[in-house]
């Protein structure tokens, strides 16, 4: 069932496979829209009720007209289904978004599956080169352009027809983000608190520094297990949805305890 459901100031295309059986929520990157889980919905709606939404601006969704933040949508979203506890699945900002609320609200959140996540408060290098020139793009107005850059940067599996498809539902997004986009408070010191099953997947092809924050997430929440894909970029829906669907199946079963008496697993190499 696809939907516009209200938040402050506006609303957000979300979509819900209904029925009876445990949710889950899925969170999209920003370099996409909730149209990255197409091909891993199939497998998790055999077994889930899914629901998915588009961040404000990105996809279906409208732009923003007033200030908002990431976490205060998917509390919008949560309470509109009405899902008072639920697994949540975040890519890259979704990510974020999905620490972000787990730290303010643990009661709510069962499981974290964190693919590539965007960390706020993590010390990012600075890349003067790549800043100025996004800023640049999003100072003229070049989706085009933007959608060029993304793929340079974040795609480096392939430019192929899905991954060109994410970049340009998502590039105009962009454009109005430093206006109406509120950073939501920083997570990255306060992962220790953390206490539900958690799992981090990156892969090798995925930017460097991303690549690294994400082995310092799992290293400080505690029981997470790292998983490193081989071949894959920052687009992991896309590049290998069938272990993405295995491991969120397993993650959000409630079959998976953190013991913190125990050190976390090593990390676990897979192909791509």
């Amino acid at each position: 069932m696809e939907l516009n459901v209200p938040v402050s100031g506006g609303e957000v295309w979300a979509d819900d496979t209904g029925g009876d059986d445990p949710p889950v929520m899925l969170l999209h990157p920003g370099v996409g829209d909730s149209r990255i889980w197409d091909r891993v919905l199939p497998k998790l709606a055999e077994h889930h009720r899914v629901i998915r939404y588009d961040v404000r601006g990105y996809g279906r969704s409208p732009k923003p007209t007033v200030p908002y933040s990431l976490r205060d949508d998917l509390v919008a979203v949560l309470d509109h289904f009405g899902l008072r506890s639920v697994p949540l699945v975040g890519c890259s900002m979704g990510g974020g978004t999905a620490m972000s609320f787990a730290l303010t609200a643990p009661e709510r959140v069962t499981a974290l599956v964190l693919l590539c996540p965007g960390v706020t408060g993590y010390p990012w290098p600075e890349e003067p080169e790549v800043e100025a020139e996004y800023e640049a793009l999003v100072g003229a107005g070049d989706v085009e352009g933007l959608v060029a850059f993304g793929l340079r940067e974040w795609a480096a599996a392939g430019a192929d027809e899905s991954a060109v498809a994410q970049l340009r539902a998502a590039a105009p997004a962009w454009l109005t983000e430093d206006e109406y986009q509120r950073v939501d408070p920083p997570v990255f010191d306060r992962l220790h608190e953390l206490d539900m099953p958690a799992m981090v997947m990156v892969g090798d092809l995925d930017r460097p520094p991303l690549i690294e924050c994400n082995e310092q997430v799992a290293a400080r929440i505690p029981g997470c297990q790292l998983v490193q894909m081989s071949g894959v970029d920052h687009l992991p829906p896309l590049r290998v949805p069938d272990l993405v669907a295995t491991t969120v199946l397993a993650y959000c079963g409630g079959k998976l305890l953190v013991d913190h008496s125990q050190p976390p697993p090593p990390p676990q190499q897979v192909e791509g």
